[in-house]
């Protein structure tokens, strides 16, 4: 990020939690980047999400941020379901498609987000519920970093 280019606060705000790294450690996107597709799939034990399944999770609610900031309904995901989609292994979506969706879901809300702060889209919310929006789903990536770390060294003592 180029220290000279005036970065709104929300936009600001959603770096942190999701690239191009964060003072406080790994942020989502770092979380993810070392991540193999056995690594991704691996469950630490019986009714405990994946790092698929928390990656997924985060694009999903991602996605519904995005929605709700332009107060429209959210488009088709790549999968069925809501929120939570459980998925043991590549047969019903590739990890390099998961780490794609993530990718593109965090950057379709930055953009989003810079369009608002700039004046080239609007937002139907007080600028208070949509910063609540935003720390909120930057509050989310920044945990589920910490989860996706912690079974990266479950996987590790294995």
């Amino acid at each position: 990020m180029s220290t000279s280019a005036v970065v709104g606060t929300e936009s600001r705000v959603l770096n942190e939690g999701y690239g191009p790294g964060a003072w406080h450690g790994a942020d989502l996107k770092a979380a993810l980047g070392d991540v193999t597709a056995a690594d991704a799939f691996w469950r630490p034990a019986a009714g405990r999400h994946n790092i698929e399944e928390i990656a997924l999770h985060h694009a999903y609610c991602a996605r519904a941020v995005g929605a709700q900031i332009v107060g429209r309904s959210a488009y088709t995901y790549v999968l069925e379901g809501e929120d939570w989609f459980a998925v043991d292994d590549e047969s019903t979506v590739s990890w390099p498609k998961i780490q794609a969706v993530v990718q593109s879901e965090q950057e379709r809300l930055a953009a989003l987000v810079a369009d608002i702060e700039s004046g080239k889209t609007s937002s139907p919310l007080a600028e208070a519920e949509r910063f609540n929006l935003v720390l909120g789903i930057t509050c989310h990536a920044v945990y589920h970093a910490g989860q996706v770390q912690l079974v990266k060294r479950l996987k590790e003592a294995e």
